[in-house]
């Protein structure tokens, strides 16, 4: 069983469990980003276990939840029934049908990546926006763990991501991570333009839990550093796009 649940954890990545602060923030920067969209027609592109379908429709939109797993999926429903399990390539719903697209960390997981992001765009309304985040190869840590002698091993790994592509992708064949350029390339030819395109650090809840006021501090400095250029070593990007038209 716990192989299986590793297994899990490399090849979909670890959902949010708990609420914490760094989920408070990035919804607040989902609320932001989103407008009075957050009003309308909402699908999260990649659920886990619903925890941001719960929190978006609490705001008044009309939420779907959209996961692959069969076992998440059937846990998110316990928190909203709009749910379903399919694949980010493949949605089961027509052009043009929502307003607001989050996917959180969910496209480097996928089969294909740009499949993922030409579908979501399909699915947007003129006008309407994708909220996405997903790791950022300049960040010193690799988070997804890594294959080593064909075995899996969890957990924070420094300095793989500084790796030639192709030594990196070896030892973490799982999960993509993405430069600037990488993502500009995913949405080559279609019609959307940018609304923001930065880098953010995370909340660090754990360090926090385990060494208290130092923890705090860390995450204070390092959320400090998404006003400077060293942005460029945070851990995700976070981008907001908008399907021409509206």
């Amino acid at each position: 069983m716990i192989q299986r649940n590793l297994d899990k954890a490399a090849l979909r990545g670890e959902p949010s469990y708990l609420w914490r602060a760094g989920q408070a923030r990035r919804l607040q920067m989902i609320l932001n980003a989103a407008g009075g969209r957050i009003q309308g027609t909402i699908l999260e592109n990649g659920c886990g276990v619903g925890m941001y379908v719960e929190k978006l429709a609490a705001r008044g939109g009309r939420v779907t939840g959209l996961e692959y797993d069969f076992e998440r999926a059937r846990e998110a429903r316990a928190r909203s029934p709009q749910i379903l399990n399919a694949a980010g390539e493949a949605v089961p719903f027509p052009d043009s049908t929502f307003d607001l697209i989050l996917s959180h960390e969910v496209i480097e997981h996928v089969q294909d990546d740009r499949a993922a992001i030409q579908e979501m765009t399909r699915l947007l309304v003129p006008g309407g926006r994708a909220v996405i985040f997903c790791p950022n190869r300049g960040y010193p840590v690799e988070t997804h763990g890594i294959y080593w002698r064909g075995k899996y091993h969890f957990g924070n790994k420094l300095f793989v991501n500084y790796l030639p592509r192709v030594w990196r992708d070896r030892l973490a064949p799982h999960v993509r991570v993405y430069s600037k350029r990488d993502l500009e390339k995913l949405f080559t030819g279609l019609p959307v333009h940018f609304i923001e395109r930065t880098i953010i650090f995370g909340a660090y809840d754990n360090i926090i839990a385990r060494f208290g006021p130092l923890g705090t501090f860390l995450r204070a400095i390092l959320q400090w550093l998404e006003k400077t250029p060293l942005k460029i070593l945070g851990l995700s990007h976070f981008w907001v796009v908008e399907k021409n038209g509206g």
